[in-house]
């Protein structure tokens, strides 16, 4: 299988994710939003609450497997199998860019 091709932001938030709330957090622009699980979090003091939070109910691991950038975001499909209810599944994650950072993302099914 060949290696998926991330943009550099989408791939350091990737990694990121194994690490920590505040690596996560510096991936996103000022006011980076983050749409999960029918929540908004706005900011990167937010966006690092939430993952503080998401990474004590949970431990999972992600494996990208597609990605397409359709107007403008990078789609990525991803496989995630972790201590979550409905584990393995298949996330759609939506990466909006500016300037080398993250300036959206939504996780979807």
């Amino acid at each position: 299988m060949s290696a998926l091709t991330l943009p550099d932001p989408i791939a350091a938030y990737l990694t990121a994710d194994t690490r920590g709330p505040d690596d996560v957090a510096r991936c996103f622009t000022p006011q980076g939003v983050v749409k999960d699980k029918g929540q908004t979090h706005i900011g990167r003091e937010a966006i690092k609450a939430w993952k503080a939070e998401s990474s004590t109910l949970y431990t999972y691991t992600t494996e990208p497997f597609s990605v397409e950038l359709i107007n403008g975001v990078h789609v990525v499909y991803s496989h995630v199998a972790g201590s979550f209810p409905g584990s393995p599944i298949d996330l759609k994650l939506s990466f909006r860019l500016e300037r080398g950072l993250i300036s959206s993302l939504e996780i979807t099914v």
